[in-house]
């Protein structure tokens, strides 16, 4: 799969989308190891926009208070 810029609500309907496929057991063995390696990217994208956005808030607060 390649890699792309993934926005947060994107990134985890990606998500739900990957785990109901493994779950149901529409995947097939070849296919779960890219399903897993995917899951990874968006669980760190996704962790990466929550860090980065929860910094950009405190900054904010921060400015507010002054």
């Amino acid at each position: 799969m390649t890699k792309k810029k993934t926005g947060y609500a994107a990134a985890i309907d990606e998500l739900e989308a990957i785990v109901l496929k493994i779950e149901g057991e529409e995947v097939d063995v070849d296919e779960l190891a890219e399903n897993v390696k995917r899951a990874l990217e968006l669980i760190k994208t996704c962790n990466l926009k929550l860090k980065n956005t929860e910094e950009e808030v405190s900054r904010i607060l921060k400015e507010i208070g002054e």
